[in-house]
């Protein structure tokens, strides 16, 4: 039998004070993980409930009754907590004290002294909110309105999201490293009102000023005639730039709000918007930066992050929790939910590896005793430094890694060379739901190479392509076959927020994405193993990789689509082909490097007749994808190629090439659906090379 990394814990954990409670309402007897599992994903709405009421009560109103229709598959997206009010950021700012909220830490400069973090207590970050409310309601926003940031990891963008959020506001968050190209294309699907941005932000030891790409993205609005009422500079480095006319000053706008004490009571509380359980909270993009936006409810985020922090994962009041992400991911609204617990969120911007030791210095210096990170950090990071050598590492009590499948290899440096009692948290879930499927809980043991756990709550389970579950260690496809509260709301435009026939579009690929394999049961494109249950787990939970043609270079996940775009509006043929617009056909697949834990983008490229993929050629396209994704986008390898496959229907195969690629014969793959099966043959030569490649 294998022996755990880590052995369960002695104490009891938030997750058995959970099972206990249960036990008592219910008059049951669940014994261990396992039998609360069970429990907890078969009975969803009594399991819902006892999360409401469990620790800390949600703030608002709970209806006694219909918390969910049980029946329902996830499928019919049914409502949740029918009747309730709530307000998700009154519930995160449920702490007004003197206990530090937020560090902000920024990266060093070369030359220059450490610039000492920003801090800021619970206290004043309710004050700066109700600030920036009351500013906001000079606009007038109104609920429902998309507010919309393209800034760093700061503490202005957090008080703008919690004042958004406070007022009904709908968020929508874009990363400062993201191209201005990429954001134009996502803001003028939600049309937001407002734009709060930063003047430049720091990364690999330079200050890069934000201006110019953000003016280029307000003129890209303006010219599509959906300039924004509003835009806000956050201005938080030296020698500030003068802003246009036109745009107000962070500190201004929150001077407005202050005079204007729009958004509070007069004993001081912030007007806050309660609304339904299923209020759209934030809108968050599949695929990278582009795709199909998210629409998430306000209560679902509310109760799964209560869920996963508090009782999953154990976080403390006081706690230091960090997680080293952008404004763009979701792990950075997994972070921001910490504030519910009272615990102090670690901000930073900026290289995590241009200096290996800085982070590990900042968990000695700040006591962190939560560490969130990706797969492809603790690689990189495993090639060139060895912390536990150089650090004391005592306050830390968990690591947590996401973004890609994290190597059994990788369990073995983080126990060797970091930390040997800590709990190692390999977590999955995403974008889609924003939250977790399957990952960490203090209550168990931790295996090589395994995630710890299926979520509770959560009826996730393996099906095969005929649409049954497979036998325990047996791979398959991950499905949850029961509603869950994080499950989104839908795509972009929602009813009531668009014309009807995007409405409609968007419903349709709502439903065509997540429930189109297994009728009503949630796909979520993952190839996974669960394995058999040990030590009362429930069984851990293999990654195998996706099992679509979503890209995931360095933990990064974006859509094919967003490559195919550039290259069709850049370089594909016409009917009076300009010098580099010699591009007929392409396709795009990720193969797997470094044993698994990485992959890296390969696109091949189909020419016109009597062409050839020159360097030039090859460096405007990378040059072109850089500029408009951006530079985690840019292949790692582009190939000319004479034929791209496709379907008789005539849609790209990326799965069968990905498949080929990275080892598969042509005889596994299903050729009776191809228009042009012959092809495949130059594409096993190619993964041979490829595969040598890389050895």
């Amino acid at each position: 039998m294998t022996v755990p990394l880590r052995p369960p814990p002695t104490s009891p954990t938030p997750t058995d004070a959970l099972r206990v409670a249960i036990n008592t309402e219910h008059n049951l007897a669940l014994a261990a993980y396992d039998d609360l599992l069970a429990w907890s994903s078969s009975h969803i709405a009594s399991f819902w409930s006892q999360v409401w009421d469990f620790a800390h009560p949600v703030i608002g109103t709970k209806p006694n009754h219909g918390f969910v229709d049980a029946s329902a598959l996830p499928g019919s997206n049914p409502a949740w907590f029918t009747g309730a009010t709530l307000n998700w950021a009154e519930n995160i700012l449920r702490y007004r004290t003197d206990t530090t909220a937020l560090i902000e830490a920024v990266e060093p400069l070369p030359g220059l002294a450490p610039a000492s973090p920003r801090t800021i207590s619970y206290g004043d970050l309710y004050l700066q909110v109700a600030d920036v409310v009351s500013a906001l309601l000079t606009i007038p926003l109104l609920p429902g309105d998309r507010i919309a940031s393209y800034s760093s990891n700061c503490i202005e963008n957090l008080v703008a999201l919690l004042a958004t959020t406070a007022l009904g506001g709908i968020w929508v968050g874009a990363a400062a490293d993201f191209g201005p190209e990429g954001v134009l294309e996502r803001f003028e699907q939600v049309q937001p009102k407002v734009i709060f941005a930063v003047e430049s932000v720091i990364y690999n030891g330079k200050v890069h000023n934000h201006i110019p790409k953000l003016s280029q993205l307000l003129q890209g609005l303006r010219d599509k005639s959906l300039s924004p009422a509003k835009v806000i500079v956050i201005q938080s480095h030296e020698n500030s730039h003068k802003l246009e006319s036109s745009w107000t000053s962070w500190t201004d706008f929150r001077a407005l709000g202050k005079q204007q004490c729009l958004g509070q009571t007069e004993d001081g509380e912030i007007r806050w918007h309660r609304a339904s359980f299923d209020w759209p909270l934030w809108i968050l993009f599949s695929s990278g930066t582009t795709g199909w936006p998210i629409v998430h409810r306000a209560g679902g985020m509310l109760l799964q992050s209560k869920k996963e922090l508090v009782i999953c994962a154990d976080i403390k009041p006081g706690d230091v929790f960090f997680y080293y992400t952008t404004t763009g991911w979701m792990m950075y609204n997994f972070l921001v939910a910490g504030l519910q617990i009272g615990c102090t969120l670690f901000l930073y911007d900026g290289s995590p590896l241009k200096d290996p030791s800085l982070l590990w210095r900042w968990v000695d210096q700040y006591k962190i005793n939560q560490f969130g990170t990706s797969a492809k950090y603790l690689d990189q990071l495993s090639r060139v430094y060895k912390p536990r050598e150089h650090h004391s590492l005592s306050s830390l009590r968990a690591i947590y890694s996401t973004g890609s499948p994290l190597s059994p290899a990788l369990f073995d440096y983080v126990y060797e060379h970091i930390h040997p009692d800590v709990l190692l948290g390999s977590i999955t879930g995403g974008t889609d739901i924003c939250s977790l499927f399957a990952g960490m809980n203090t209550s168990l043991p931790v295996y090589r190479g395994e995630i710890q756990c299926r979520m509770l709550g959560m009826a996730v389970d393996a099906y095969s392509p005929s649409g049954h579950p497979v036998p325990r260690g047996t791979a398959g496809e991950l499905v949850c076959t029961r509603p869950f509260p994080c499950q989104p709301l839908g795509f972009w435009p929602l009813p009531g927020y668009g014309a009807e026939k995007d409405v409609k579009n968007a419903q349709e690929r709502y439903q065509k994405s997540y429930f189109d394999m297994f009728k009503g049961i949630w796909n979520h494109g993952d190839h996974v193993i669960i394995t058999e249950s040990r030590e009362g787990n429930g069984g851990g939970v293999i990654m195998l990789g996706r099992s679509d043609g979503v890209l995931n270079p360095g933990g990064v996940r974006f859509g094919t689509a967003e490559l195919y775009e550039v290259i069709e509006m850049r370089f594909s043929e016409s009917t009076a082909p300009k010098p580099d617009q010699v591009i007929a056909d392409c396709i795009a697949v990720g193969q797997s490097i470094l044993d698994g834990t990485d992959e890296r983008v390969i696109l091949f490229v189909k020419l016109l007749d009597g062409f050839v993929l020159s360097d030039e050629l090859e460096q405007h396209i990378r040059a072109e994808i850089r500029a408009r994704r951006s530079a985690r986008h840019v292949p790692a390898k582009i190939i000319q190629v004479q034929d791209i496959p496709h379907t008789l229907n005539g849609k790209r195969v990326e799965v069968p090439i990905k498949r080929i690629i990275n080892g598969a014969a042509i005889s596994e793959i299903n050729q009776s659906t191809l228009k042009n099966p012959e092809c495949l043959v130059a594409y096993q030569l190619l993964g041979e090379q490829l595969r040598a490649d890389i050895k």
